[in-house]
């Protein structure tokens, strides 16, 4: 399980610049509330207390379900 938040972001960085702002903040929005609620895969799990590790593909499924 590794980490797709640096890809996601990269999305979130291309939306930007091509102009689509509103869906660019929509999903950098979604995965910082994913994080915050601890809802991590595990590279993130091992560095916060408390967290739930879960693997990319409900990783995704949560961020989507916080948009």
């Amino acid at each position: 399980m590794i980490n797709p938040g640096s890809v996601i972001l990269s999305g979130v960085m291309l939306l930007d610049f091509l102009g689509w702002k509103e869906a660019a903040k929509l999903i950098e929005t979604a995965l910082e509330k994913t994080v915050v609620q601890k809802t991590v895969t595990y590279d993130f799990a091992r560095q916060l207390t408390g967290a739930t590790k879960v693997g990319t593909s409900q990783f995704a499924t949560h961020i989507i379900a916080n948009m």
